[in-house]
């Protein structure tokens, strides 16, 4: 089972938690919703849960918890500028699908 971040994500992952001045990494998650069936959730992580697995990539921590990592498996969290928007994208190999927001997949 592996998660990675990309360098790009990886400085906005530190800069985030520099501005908000505490935390342990970033955890990522899926959530039941989106056109798609599943979305992509982001939160700052300030306490790991007994059944959260870490992934330490590019100097940050990424946490999963385990209802989410089959699904995430093998996912990068990037991070792309296209125009005047910027934003994180999901390269999820697990994804059969994505809808045209690019927030929710299927598998």
């Amino acid at each position: 089972m592996s998660i990675s971040v990309t360098p790009k994500a990886a400085a906005q992952v530190r800069k985030a938690l520099e501005k908000r001045g505490s935390g342990l990494g970033l955890r990522l998650a899926i959530k039941t919703s989106g056109c798609s069936g599943y979305a992509y959730a982001l939160e700052f992580v300030d306490a790991v849960n007994g059944d959260d697995a870490r992934f330490e990539t590019e100097g940050v921590t990424i946490v999963v918890d385990n209802r989410s990592l089959p699904l995430l498996d093998g996912t990068q969290l990037d991070w792309t500028r296209e125009g005047l928007n910027e934003g994180f994208r999901f390269l999820n190999p697990n994804a059969s699908a994505t809808c045209g927001c690019g927030e929710s997949f299927a598998v």
